[in-house]
């Protein structure tokens, strides 16, 4: 393996990470905030569906690591 493509490898999955860890503890204070501000659901509802792209773009670049490593082995 390449110490390069290693260290390309690694910094996605910080940057994925980071990603995952911060959609959710933005999602879940949107959820906590918006309760306690008395915000309709519908404001609920888009809080739930900014996090779920955030996942979906987490889950495209693991899916893009797991390639990387499959190449990079073979």
């Amino acid at each position: 393996m390449s110490t390069e493509q290693d260290r390309r490898i690694a910094r996605k999955g910080r940057h994925v990470a980071i990603v995952i860890a911060g959609s959710m503890l933005l999602w879940l204070g949107a959820q906590w905030l918006g309760q306690a501000m008395g915000l309709p659901g519908r404001f609920a509802l888009l809080f739930d569906l900014a996090a779920l792209a955030a996942l979906i773009y987490a889950f495209v670049n693991i899916y893009q690591i797991w390639r990387m490593r499959q190449d990079n082995q073979g």
